[in-house]
């Protein structure tokens, strides 16, 4: 095929078809275990799996290859504790005035409220921001859907290596671009808490859809 722009052979990986389904399901069996943590141990998280499911997320796809991603992870406890404040304001709000009683009754078997300490608890909180066009960044295109991807393999890295997440989306989030120090080009999406669970945490109990309910053959 004849193309009018730089190409290097694809370096696909060979996995023999009688394996394929066995190496499916032992990943399904592994994330089938993720679940959402709120309470958080302060051990410290081991050197480098930050770093490496961040370079795992930025091999995702986006469109036009514009990788519209920043991951700012934040340590430092002032921070943390400066974050955890500004997004329970906005929490809070949500929760007494925002959300309609359709959407607390539907939040209500999970049992979230306005408090966030978890996001001073985890170790680290990743703040994931979407970068748009600014004075040096080109215009990017499928934003939203490039970035929930990246997530996505960011939650599914960091479940592969032991670690408990969360994703908290406060809103409005332009709190964030001040905490952390980011261009108005850069809007958060995401805020994620990672670390070890805690000893004796709990999750709510809730129950994934069967295969039926979600896969159509056509």
């Amino acid at each position: 095929m004849t193309t009018s722009h730089p190409t290097v052979p694809l370096a696909p990986m060979h996995v023999p078809a009688d394996q394929a389904e066995a190496r499916a399901r032992s990943f399904h069996d592994v994330m089938a275990r993720r679940r959402t943590v709120r309470d958080y141990s302060p051990r410290p998280l081991p050197d480098g799996v930050l770093e490496w499911a961040i370079r795992t997320a930025a091999t995702a796809p986006s469109g036009a290859h514009v990788q519209p991603w920043r991951f700012v992870v934040v340590t430092d406890p002032e921070r943390k504790r400066r974050l955890r404040k500004a997004a329970e304001a906005e929490e809070r709000e949500f929760y007494d005035r925002r959300a309609s009683e359709e959407w607390l009754a539907a939040l209500a078997p999970i049992g979230t409220d306005w408090h966030k300490p978890f996001l001073e608890d985890a170790p680290a909180v990743v703040v994931v921001f979407e970068v748009h066009k600014g004075p040096d960044t080109p215009r990017p295109y499928y934003t939203k859907e490039s970035v929930g991807i990246a997530v996505g393999l960011l939650l599914a890295t960091l479940h592969q290596a032991g670690l408990a997440t969360l994703t908290h989306t406060p809103s409005p989030m332009r709190f964030l671009n001040e905490i952390c120090e980011r261009p108005p080009e850069e809007r958060a999406a995401y805020v994620i808490p990672v670390g070890y669970p805690a000893d004796g945490a709990r999750v709510p109990d809730l129950h994934r859809k069967e295969l039926d309910e979600v896969l159509v053959r056509l």
